[in-house]
């Protein structure tokens, strides 16, 4: 009989079965999480029992219920997977390039498909080096205009108007009065 808790357990064997499922290595979701790859690993094993916030790391960036991994019935379907608030969004001020930007897809997304929502001052810019080869992007805006240049090829765009480009080259996304837009990035 094993001397370790029943919950250290359960939580080991759901914890290695989220990260297995999102076909993440432990060097993959150290990364994601923020928890160093030789504690999860001892997470893993039910040789450590991760502190609060690790455990809040952890569930975040598996995108799983935290009081989930501790239930003991899982067989109850969840529709709903995940509930971020308004001011739980993760969010990076630029303020050199005069954009907010709220990352709206799951930290298990990152390097596959991502979605964020910007928020561009009065003459705002990102102007970004290329992304990896085949890396398209998408975007739509909800507020205000803005110039899409990809490779030295403009677009403007008005309220309710998507473009997509090659985001591989050089391109840049520029305000000249406030505006507001919806950002896919999507990774070949």
């Amino acid at each position: 009989m094993s001397s370790k808790p029943e919950i250290t357990i359960r939580l080991a064997n759901r914890l290695k079965e989220a990260r297995t499922a999102k076909g993440l290595s432990l060097d993959a979701l150290a990364k994601l999480s923020g928890v160093s790859r030789s504690m999860l690993s001892q997470i893993e094993r039910g040789g450590s029992s991760p502190t609060v916030a690790s455990l809040w790391n952890l569930t975040r960036a598996l995108n799983v219920d935290f009081a989930g991994l501790l239930d003991e019935d899982q067989d109850e379907h969840h529709p709903i997977k995940e509930y971020i608030s308004a001011d739980e969004t993760p969010v990076i001020s630029q303020k050199e390039s005069g954009c907010t930007i709220r990352i709206l897809s799951a930290p298990s997304d990152v390097g596959e498909t991502e979605v964020y929502d910007i928020t561009f001052n009065a003459n705002a810019l990102m102007d970004s080096a290329p992304h990896k080869r085949g890396c398209l992007e998408s975007i739509t805006v909800l507020e205000g205009a803005l110039k899409v240049t990809s490779h030295g090829h403009s677009v403007q765009l008005a309220k309710g108007d998507t473009a997509r480009y090659e985001a591989d080259k050089n391109h840049a996304i520029q305000a000249e009065s406030p505006a507001r837009a919806l950002l896919i990035v999507k990774n070949a």
